[in-house]
């Protein structure tokens, strides 16, 4: 009887007692996160519960599995397994407070200058989550590191590992040369202020938003929702454009190809009726001007200006369409056009001229001139 009950009151009171403190525990977060709201720690830190209930429950069946005496001949086996559920989920929990904690500074921080710094928050949210990936990439290794020293061979080739880490770093040095140049270009970019997540940028000839940072690579979305992945030692090494550099505020060009005759006074008044109607416009300045000519027709630039990326993309579409569809409807002869009709003839000129009563004789000898090509066996005709 006392083989049965042990081994149950061992392993049974481990398990109700994880899930009685583990229920406890949820209930005084809960119970925070509904006192403070303004925060968001105790709800993040909820997110833990599961590696904390199993970490309890490992921690808990390690220090009484022998008591228990279930399977004594696999004692070592059982005893390094739970040992080692209790590491990797210990590095669990490690790394959800870490991410709660962080995730709570962060909000805080973005919430009080969201208005009055955004590209100093993003730049912040940049840093915040490449901290996180390195601590991680610690967690990890450190608790990959403990579950192996828990074998016994591996702790007595330590001394032999450690002797040859000199070698086996400048060999893993020069075979990962471009890993590494990728990771150290993560750490540059992100404290270094060169891009930050949110921004918009052109790379390559491409238009989008910045949308993730990683300490090897960087991902673009671009307009039409397509994820160009990139090393992020590009914008170490390469020239790109960011929008979002500085003030996001942006100065965009519309142009169209008109006749020579376009009512330009008219033009400018339409602008800024287009501009009054477009909600994007800042509302800063605008401009009409002629840019070029060419024997057909001229070219009009109308500068506008916005807030960010967006807006301007938005102002330049619809100033560009509304003023075709106006001169369209309003000055079609504005429009440029290819010309096909014959060249004017040259007027006759007026009486009264002081060479008008030779006219008549200068046409007759143009014809009796004519006649003397056509025909030159003929004598010309007289009048």
């Amino acid at each position: 009887m006392e083989t049965i009950l042990r081994p149950l009151i061992v392993v049974g009171g481990s398990v109700l007692l994880t899930v009685v403190i583990g229920w406890a525990t949820d209930l005084l977060l809960r119970k925070a996160d509904g006192r403070h709201p303004e925060t968001p720690l105790w709800g993040l830190l909820r997110r833990a519960r599961v590696p904390y209930q199993i970490a309890l429950c490992a921690g808990l069946l390690r220090g009484s599995y022998v008591e228990a005496e279930v399977f004594p001949e696999h004692q070592t086996g059982v005893g390094r397994t739970l040992t080692l559920l209790l590491i990797g989920s210990v590095a669990w929990l490690v790394v959800r407070i870490a991410a709660a904690v962080v995730e709570t500074s962060y909000s805080r921080y973005a919430h009080a200058h969201a208005e009055r710094d955004p590209a100093r928050v993003r730049r912040v949210r940049t840093q915040v989550s490449l901290i996180m990936r390195v601590v991680t990439a610690i967690v990890g290794v450190v608790a990959v590191s403990s579950m192996l020293l828990t074998f016994p061979a591996m702790r007595a080739a330590g001394a032999s590992l450690l002797a040859s880490a000199g070698i086996i770093g400048i060999v893993a040095g020069v075979a990962a040369q471009s890993t590494l140049g990728n990771l150290f270009a993560g750490f540059q970019i992100a404290f270094g202020d060169m891009v930050r997540m949110g921004d918009t940028v052109v790379v390559d000839g491409e238009w989008g938003t910045v949308e993730e940072i990683t300490l090897t690579y960087l991902t673009v979305r671009t307009w039409d929702e397509r994820r160009i992945t990139m090393p992020v030692s590009y914008f170490t090494s390469k020239p790109f454009e960011n929008w979002s550099r500085g003030t996001p505020q942006m100065t965009g060009t519309v142009f169209w190809h008109l006749d020579h005759s376009a009512p330009l006074d008219a033009m400018r008044e339409r602008l800024r009726d287009l501009l009054r109607e477009c909600p994007a416009w800042d509302g800063r300045s605008y401009n009409l001007t002629v840019t070029d000519t060419s024997p057909t027709t001229m070219e009009v630039r109308a500068l506008v200006t916005a807030k960010d990326a967006d807006d301007i993309w938005t102002v330049r579409v619809a100033v560009r369409e509304g003023m075709i569809r106006w001169l369209a409807d309003e000055h079609p002869y504005a429009l440029p056009r290819v010309n096909t009709a014959d060249a004017a003839l040259r007027p006759p000129p007026r009486s009264g001229l002081p060479h008008a009563r030779h006219a008549p004789d200068a046409a007759a000898g143009r014809s009796s001139d004519g006649d003397a090509r056509r025909f030159p066996g003929r004598p010309a005709k007289s009048l």
